[in-house]
């Protein structure tokens, strides 16, 4: 696509991540009421923060496989590690941010992890947007012809 696959998983994941972030405004306290703008920036600043999870958790199986393109015949191993890395980032952020940064909370509906605290939206983010991720990847990656 662009590359190099660094750049490819940043632009995808911002976008994907992006939209994704104004779907679950409705699961975050205080969000409903901001201004366009304000609402806008945060969900920018929260995609582009997504993106870099996003490339940690796909620079780990690509250490593992010696290959920067591992996506595109991805084993299971591999899969797993890219999901577990994010899907661990992302736990440790929302809980420093829910229970000891007091930066964000959720609705009482949102539905948590018993212990961490952490929202179904962010996890279920971390599971769908990664593997949509790769998918888009893999056939972006594909030869022509």
């Amino acid at each position: 696509m662009l590359g190099a696959p660094e750049l490819d998983v940043a632009l995808l994941a911002f976008l994907l991540h992006f939209v994704w972030e104004f779907w679950q405004v409705p699961w975050y306290q205080g969000m409903n009421d901001l201004p366009h703008l304000a609402g806008v920036l945060m969900c920018s600043r929260a995609a582009a923060g997504d993106a870099v999870i996003a490339l940690t958790a796909y620079a780990g199986p690509a250490l593992m496989a010696r290959s920067r393109f591992w996506a595109r015949d991805a084993s299971l191993r591999l899969l797993a590690a890219y999901l577990g890395i994010g899907l661990t980032i992302t736990v440790g952020l929302e809980w420093l941010a829910t229970e000891v940064l007091d930066r964000w909370q959720y609705v009482d509906v949102m539905p948590t992890l018993p212990l961490l605290g952490t929202g179904l939206a962010p996890l279920l983010q971390w599971i769908v947007l990664p593997l949509l991720l790769l998918w888009l990847l893999r056939r972006a990656w594909r030869p022509l012809g």
